[in-house]
């Protein structure tokens, strides 16, 4: 029996091992920076989103408010489909979550379930699930290479805290993530859902954003058009409160 054999192979595989990791972090990092860098991340108190939602067609006017750790409420306008004056509105904190739509026939706000807000957390957070994921509780891999319309992205693989599987895509030569992909469980399917990013833009406090989103869901497509970010406004919490 070769006593060295077992040593041999751990000097291969250790380092190979390390390397793999320290590639994924190091895209990681390029990626941070790219965005901006995690001055200008920590920075950010607050973020309000002023954009379109298109669907079959139809653009809604729509402004997501986040105040950074503690609460996030999006509200879509109804108008362009005969509702006029209504709204479909969404809160997310850490704790819990509601919803108000009276597209599905609610009268009054509904009250989330509790995967769907674990599963929504990261709306919280300025900077995307790979800042700062390992303080998170999330682990990352990085699981090879693949072509996102004609780029061959590195492809990194996110698993939270909740056991919760996300992969991204990232354009070398940017390092901005161009794709999303996750699968949920829904009524007991899988239901994935796959997110394109571009138009990658500059705000006003320097945080770069994707200002173009086209999600396919299940192959219901929509498209997210960002026309205006603000930063650092101040945020009154008890707009994330449920109405009684």
């Amino acid at each position: 029996m070769n006593l060295f054999r077992p040593v041999l192979v751990l000097l291969f595989v250790l380092p190979f091992t390390f390397l793999q990791a320290q590639s994924a972090d190091e895209i990681i990092n390029k990626h941070i920076n790219a965005i901006g860098g995690k001055e200008t991340i920590n920075k950010i108190k607050s973020q309000v989103i002023y954009s379109e939602l298109t669907i079959l067609d139809t653009p809604l006017p729509s402004t997501s408010t986040i105040l950074i750790g503690k609460g996030f409420k999006s509200v879509t306008d109804l108008d362009g489909v005969g509702l006029v004056g209504q709204q479909v509105i969404q809160c997310i904190t850490p704790t819990s979550g509601w919803m108000f739509n009276p597209v599905a026939g609610h009268v009054e706000a509904q009250p989330l379930p509790d995967d769907q807000v674990k599963a929504a957390q990261s709306a919280l957070n300025a900077g995307g699930d790979l800042f700062k994921y390992k303080e998170k509780g999330s682990k990352i891999e990085l699981a090879g290479r693949e072509t996102v319309n004609g780029v061959n992205a590195y492809k990194l693989k996110l698993e939270n805290k909740d056991g919760k599987t996300i992969f991204y895509f990232i354009d070398p030569s940017t390092y901005y993530i161009i794709k999303g992909e996750t699968t949920t469980k829904v009524n007991g399917q899988d239901i994935t859902t796959t997110s394109i990013f571009s138009n990658h833009t500059k705000t006003d406090i320097g945080l770069v954003i994707p200002y173009t989103t086209v999600v396919n869901n299940q192959g219901v497509k929509s498209t997210i058009t960002v026309k205006k970010v603000e930063h650092n406004k101040d945020i009154d919490p008890k707009i994330f409160e449920m109405p009684k």
